[in-house]
């Protein structure tokens, strides 16, 4: 629902609950894009994304040797101002040639590039990535973390340029489904919420650093806020199934301060979604 109307008029859970958009519908990979380094746009490399009971997959069975084959998922409608619901559980076995850091590891990627930009053997897009972690069984191991290929953010008012940062959140051990939401606010403000606690948060994202890898040089603008951009799951070697996947664009409640913080208070208190 855009901002119509006066500004007496208030914003009601009903119509809260009736702007939240299903980006998966469970049956075919509609509006989606995939990118799988070393292949083409559109190249669903041994069937690495698949939709079984109704929800999104990735699976490795196909795969003789992983091979640096990391593949991404994308959303094909670039959004700016949102909250991205996920629930995600990890499974199985790792695939053979996975990285020691992949194990149980897949993410949300934030603010992307557009996939038609990327290069065929890119590994990652510039994005900002909502990171997602299985626990070991043993150790402790945060999930919703932040990494940054081809990108930075600021935290404690300084620009952080390291790749990943550890979250505040428990670990989830096994294959339980876990609740991620990320609620993105242009190029100000990006919350990490597990749970719901929120569990990350930090500020302007932008273009910069390292740990990407043969992209166009054209589209990597060093130091450019990144107000907008493509939402993608990742393929980094350990299966792992999507349930859901939904968004509430808060775009049209960017210039109403008061009617933004109207909708962020409903969607803080509303514990089901569609």
């Amino acid at each position: 629902m855009a901002c119509s109307g006066t500004k007496e008029e208030r914003v009601t859970a009903e119509m809260v609950d009736q702007e939240w958009q299903s980006l998966f519908n469970g049956e075919n990979f509609d509006k989606w894009r995939i990118k799988i380094a070393k292949h083409e746009l559109d190249e669903n490399y041994n069937n690495t994304f698949r939709i079984e009971d109704g929800m999104m997959k990735v699976r490795y069975d196909e795969y003789d040797d992983f091979n640096y084959q990391y593949g991404h998922i994308f959303y094909d409608q670039s959004f700016s101002a949102y909250l991205l619901h996920l629930e995600y559980r990890f499974v199985g076995e790792q695939a053979p040639g996975g990285e020691g850091w992949a194990l149980r590891n897949s993410g949300a990627m934030l603010h992307g590039q557009d996939p038609r930009t990327m290069g065929r053997d890119q590994n990652f897009p510039i994005s900002i990535e909502g990171q997602l972690l299985g626990g070991d069984g043993i150790h402790d191991r945060t999930t919703s973390n932040l990494c940054t290929p081809g990108t930075n953010v600021v935290m404690d008012n300084e620009l952080f340029t390291p790749h990943c940062v550890s979250s505040s959140s428990k670990t989830y051990h096994g294959e339980q489904w876990v609740s991620a939401d990320f609620l993105v606010l242009g190029d100000s403000i990006v919350h990490h919420i597990v749970e719901g606690d929120t569990v990350l948060t930090y500020f302007d994202p932008q273009i910069g650093g390292g740990n990407v890898d043969n992209f166009d040089p054209s589209v990597k603008k060093d130091g450019q806020l990144i107000k907008e951009g493509f939402i993608s799951l990742q393929s980094e070697s350990h299966p792992i199934d999507f349930r859901t996947v939904e968004l509430f664009d808060l775009a049209p409640y960017m210039d109403d301060h008061a009617k933004l913080e109207e909708v962020l208070d409903l969607l803080k208190t509303r514990k089901t979604h569609k």
